[in-house]
């Protein structure tokens, strides 16, 4: 074991002191020893890592989507604080997740994590429930990305021409469809092509993001007062209790702060992944929470009349409030930007579920592994786990045809993804982390209290997200999520039961330890299993 460390350490200081090769060989190096043969070209530099990560939570395009969910849950109380209370609890979640990628950089991520942290009797059972829960929430993340989008091209369609077109709720299917096989044409590409591809992601998202500021706060007529814009409350909920209505506005940020643990999922595509991962989590975090409640403020100012952006009969409000502050021609224009960060989110998102799913099925954890784990000779990238994506993704979308589709959808990609990011790390808080080596960003004695506050933080939202958005629901209205994180449990938890725990040990090692460039087509035995005869 001690041998081990010291291997590890000694790559990450080559990693510092050599050229771009050279890097990219201790990168190989380091993944060897965490058991894996290298199979992706490393072409995301630390600055396209970055990039990546931040694209995948698209600012302007999730505060848009999600806007609803504060003006119901307290109108200007709820947009400005809904959104600031929970990123600050989020912050302590990235800082965890970021030491544990940083000592563990690998395209597996966090089910790998959790093999690694958890007792060797358990270490099978902890990276299968964390898999299932990270691709059930990376699947659903992808859809519901999707679906905002086309709820936004619907949106473009009624404006342009003034509400005589309103398109049906199959059409938005229809819509959610292209663009999930657009995506999935996307995603397919080259990993050179992609990771160039997200500095334009970034300049979009942040230019976007910052002429919809400007625009806001130059062009309104109308601004409530700096005490109504920070403490004007209104429960516009199915909920009597205000307390427990306000905190249903924490699903906008939830779900904006998800897809971060990206950097680690792509960490065997990155050139000195053990410092890019990390820097990535957390400016993508900081940045996007940051402009994301600026913007809020700035809705929440030009906002006089919080009913009459509900009672719109746009599908998301936050077109009403362009609107009605920028005209139809500003508001179809900034409105086109949206719609492209919208769609570019959802393509980063949707490369980052397929390495999820590439990963998983790589260890033969997926029914039909062997087509998943696929590499295409071409492009070098999971084509086969691309296209698997956008499928379950596609009849996910089903649930488009009900009144509380994004309620479903959103309150299914956090609980899956929240639930996969705090499992690694409870076991960290637990004991786990004295089971690693820590990478070059570590929270030293920080980690454990900093680790506790994110565990209990999610297990609170978790259970929030579950609960329908009133107190009386019917067939229509009801929050699906429970019926898609509870159809996968069983599912799993049968699989696991009846079969899986008879052949499945975790994360599979493919290499000898011995030369990262030789073919090994051996069955692997499972890395705790390494460790342990070290």
């Amino acid at each position: 074991m001690e041998s081990l460390k010291t291997e590890k350490n000694r790559s990450l200081e080559v990693a510092t002191e050599t050229d771009g090769v050279s890097l990219r060989h201790a990168d190989d190096m380091l993944l060897a020893q965490l058991g894996y043969k290298s199979e992706f070209k490393r072409e995301f530099s630390l600055i396209e890592t970055v990039a990546f990560a931040f694209s995948i939570m698209g600012v302007i395009a999730s505060v848009s989507s999600t806007l609803t969910f504060g003006l119901e849950s307290g109108g200007h109380v709820g947009m400005v604080f809904g959104w600031l209370i929970p990123s600050l609890f989020v912050l302590t979640v990235a800082l965890s997740m970021a030491e544990l990628a940083s000592a563990m950089p690998t395209s597996a991520g966090l089910y790998y994590f959790a093999a690694k942290l958890a007792p060797s009797e358990y270490s099978a059972l902890a990276s299968w429930i964390t898999g299932w829960a990270n691709i059930t929430g990376q699947t659903t993340l992808v859809c519901s990305i999707d679906f905002t989008c086309a709820q936004m091209i619907t949106t473009a369609v009624s404006v342009a021409s003034d509400g005589s077109i309103v398109l049906s709720s199959r059409a938005t299917y229809g819509i959610l469809l292209a663009i999930l096989f657009s995506h999935g044409i996307v995603c397919s590409a080259a990993t050179s092509v992609l990771a160039r591809l997200n500095l334009f992601y970034v300049f979009i998202n942040v230019g976007t993001t910052v002429a919809a500021i400007i625009a806001l706060l130059v062009i309104s007529d109308t601004k409530v007062s700096t005490r109504d814009a920070f403490t004007l409350f209104e429960n516009n909920t199915g909920w009597s209790n205000n307390g427990w209505a306000f905190i249903l506005a924490f699903t906008a940020p939830m779900w904006t702060l998800t897809g971060y643990d990206s950097a680690a999922h792509i960490s065997e595509e990155v050139a000195g992944a053990a410092r890019a991962a990390p820097i990535a989590i957390l400016v993508g975090v900081g940045a996007t929470a940051s402009l994301g409640w600026i913007l809020l403020i700035v809705v929440s100012f030009v906002t006089p009349s919080i009913s009459n952006l509900l009672s719109s009969d746009l599908p998301l409000p936050m077109g009403q409030v362009f609107l009605d502050v920028l005209g139809k021609k500003g508001m179809l224009t900034i409105w086109s930007l949206i719609i492209v960060v919208q769609y570019v989110t959802g393509a980063a998102q949707g490369v980052d579920a397929s390495r999820v799913v590439f990963a998983f099925s790589r260890d033969n954890a997926l029914p039909g592994s062997r087509w998943w784990k696929q590499i295409n000779s071409y492009t070098q990238t999971p084509v086969n786990a691309v296209w698997l994506v956008m499928l379950i993704a596609g009849i996910c979308g089903v649930l488009g045809f009900s009144v509380t589709a994004l309620n479903s959808l959103a309150g299914s990609a956090v609980i899956g993804l929240y639930t996969s990011y705090t499992f690694p790390i409870f076991l960290s808080v637990i004991g786990g982390r004295e089971k690693i080596t820590p990478g070059p960003f570590t929270l030293g004695r920080l980690s454990k209290p900093i680790g506790w506050i994110a565990v209990t933080w999610v297990t609170f939202i978790v259970i929030m997200l579950l609960f329908p958005p009133g107190s009386r629901t019917t067939g229509s209205d009801m929050n699906y999520s429970i019926v898609i994180m509870g159809a996968v449990f069983v599912f799993a938890t049968a699989w696991w039961m009846f079969s899986a725990k008879k052949w499945f040990h975790g994360p599979i090692i493919n290499v000898d330890g011995l030369s990262v460039g030789e073919k090994d087509d051996t069955p692997g035995e499972s890395v705790e299993g390494q460790i342990s005869s070290s």
